[in-house]
């Protein structure tokens, strides 16, 4: 069996935590689902037998041979190589068992786009940080919960991939609210870099000016992203 273990992937091998996210994906025949990720395709045909269009992408050419092999004869699934976070692919709905060490990329990438929702799996501590409130907020904090509503579906225990993780999965359901350009993502990153500081050495940080003397964690998400808004203008 191929690992990736490498890049943070883990393959689902539980075929009831397959259908529970096909499921709680409520696609529909009308619907156009990307998955990033297609791995063996454990996933992929349950995507297709509820879709309308499902397109599916791997970075791993093994993975892709093998799951171009595996899926044959499905007329309404179209396999891709490459990298998945670089796609532009329209799409309704997003499916993904996201590797670890891409769960950032993904969210961020996931802010920009126009989509309806979507179901991910993600590291339990990831998912701690999109959730995280006051001083414990990371910029994915402030950008996922800008531009997504984000429910939690279930635990995953790590004896559901092979190779285990060393960790526990969730389940999160996605719903898109508004989209956040790259510019301003890049600005939130950019302003959490300097998070000990005060407004007015932020804002000298970007050749501009204010008498604000508070910090970051004495703002609220919505008041960071405005900061943000103004300090790209």
């Amino acid at each position: 069996m191929i690992k990736r273990k490498s890049l943070g992937q883990h393959f689902l091998k539980s075929h009831s935590i397959a259908n529970l996210i096909a499921s709680e994906a409520k696609i529909t025949n009308s619907d156009t689902v990307l998955e990033i990720g297609t791995g063996f395709g454990m996933l992929t045909p349950l995507l297709c037998n509820k879709a309308k269009l499902v397109i599916s992408i791997d970075s791993d050419e093994n993975l892709y041979n093998t799951a171009k092999s595996n899926l044959q004869g499905i007329y309404n699934l179209v396999l891709k190589l490459g990298d998945g976070f670089k796609s532009t692919d329209k799409f309704d709905i997003f499916v993904s068992n996201l590797p670890y060490s891409k769960s950032k990329k993904a969210i961020e990438w996931l802010a920009q786009k126009d989509f309806y929702h979507g179901i991910i799996m993600v590291q339990k501590e990831f998912a701690d940080k999109l959730f995280a409130s006051g001083g414990e907020r990371r910029a994915i904090s402030i950008i996922a919960n800008h531009t997504l509503e984000i429910q939690i579906i279930s635990a995953v225990a790590k004896g559901n991939f092979n190779p285990p993780p060393k960790v526990d999965s969730v389940i999160l359901k996605i719903i898109k609210k508004q989209t956040m350009s790259k510019q301003l993502i890049e600005t939130v990153n950019k302003i959490f870099s300097y998070r000990r500081k005060t407004l007015q050495n932020i804002f000298k940080q970007f050749d501009k000016n204010t008498t604000i003397q508070k910090r970051l964690d004495d703002l609220s998400s919505e008041e960071i992203v405005q900061i943000a808004k103004d300090l790209t203008r």
